[in-house]
């Protein structure tokens, strides 16, 4: 059946052209792979700044409320308890509605990231 000279050319050219083929697919992942961890990595450096930043903003803006509420509350003592206890309960809200706020929208980006692949085309 493969006797002939022609069909073992064939199948010569099909085996060149397979593993071609899969140098190239193994070569596409790779770059997939690169292009994912590259947007994970940009997407974690760029919430640890906003986070730093977010929290030497917040670390200003209480000393600053306590001076503005020293002379409302009798006391610069009174006012940084009344801050703190306001920072203990949004601590308190993140730490109960985490799935909302960290979890699920966590989940929903590396999903999108890792799972949709097909739809940038």
């Amino acid at each position: 059946m493969f006797a002939n000279e022609k069909s073992i050319e064939s199948l010569e050219q099909l085996y060149f052209e397979l593993k071609k083929y899969i140098n190239l697919q193994k070569e596409y992942v790779q770059l997939e792979m690169v292009e994912k961890l590259t947007l994970l990595l940009s997407g974690l450096i760029l919430t640890l700044v906003l986070i730093t930043l977010g929290m030497i903003a917040l670390f200003y803006l209480s000393f600053t409320l306590a001076y503005i509420l020293a002379s409302l509350v009798g006391g610069l003592t009174i006012s940084y308890a009344i801050i703190t206890l306001f920072i203990l309960l949004l601590l308190a809200c993140v730490y109960l509605f985490r799935k909302q706020l960290i979890v699920k929208p966590l989940v929903r980006f590396l999903t999108k990231l890792f799972m949709n692949h097909h739809s940038k085309k």
